[in-house]
């Protein structure tokens, strides 16, 4: 399958604007493509919005354990993949 630019646009706002640290787009029960902030340790494992830069790393592969059992929710749902809207994950 082939993953089109205007993913990493959507997954990068979605953090940018958001405010969310980790966005997942599910393309199958194979494959998802996955953005993730730095987070800092002094900060108590959170978002540091007072910094100037802003580290994002882009993941595609196979889903991890977390998104594994979100597949299977899905699944027992009803829901087919792909999954249109991107799961977001916020910091504490």
């Amino acid at each position: 399958m082939e993953i089109g630019k205007q993913i990493f646009g959507q997954l990068a706002e979605c953090i940018l604007d958001g405010g969310a640290y980790k966005a997942t787009k599910y393309f199958g029960d194979k494959l998802t493509v996955k953005a993730t902030r730095k987070l800092f340790k002094y900060n108590g494992r959170k978002v540091d919005n007072r910094r100037k830069t802003v580290e994002i790393m882009f993941t595609i592969g196979s889903p991890n354990y977390e998104e594994r059992e979100f597949i299977k929710k899905c699944f027992k749902a009803g829901k087919s993949l792909p999954v249109k809207e991107i799961q977001l994950k916020y910091s504490k």
